[in-house]
């Protein structure tokens, strides 16, 4: 049993369960027909480092033991052209993909919480 007290990152599964997550996520973006065209034109290693980067995101911003070394969201987005439409879709990936894992109500709404402080940064229309 779980500690009422601990961590996202420890109610969550830590990092094998955080990687399987983004595996799942990383899938359902990259072959949605809206969402798609951000992957287009990437090759294997760009998508594994991205997959890395997105798991070091997740734990680091649920508790867990990494550190997240890739550029602030900002940076990262920029020129994208990313619209509230696609955060939108975006997102309802996000909770699918937890709704697939049979991640708890909670916990699910605290990843999504932490996941939409990034939406300023992110999104440009």
């Amino acid at each position: 049993m779980i500690e009422s007290n601990a961590t996202l990152y420890a109610r969550l599964g830590g990092y094998d369960a955080i990687a399987a997550v983004a595996d799942n996520l990383i899938a359902r973006l990259t072959t949605d027909a809206q969402l798609g065209r951000f992957w287009r034109h990437r090759g294997d290693d760009g998508l594994q480092r991205e997959k890395q980067l997105l798991i070091d995101f997740l734990c680091a911003s649920a508790g867990g033991p990494l550190f997240y070394t890739g550029r602030d969201m900002s940076t990262t987005h920029r020129g994208m052209g990313i619209s509230a439409h696609d955060w939108r879709i975006f997102i309802g990936h996000v909770r699918n993909t937890l709704e697939h894992f049979e991640v708890p109500a909670t916990e699910k709404e605290e990843v999504i919480g932490f996941i939409e402080t990034t939406k300023a940064e992110i999104v440009e229309e």
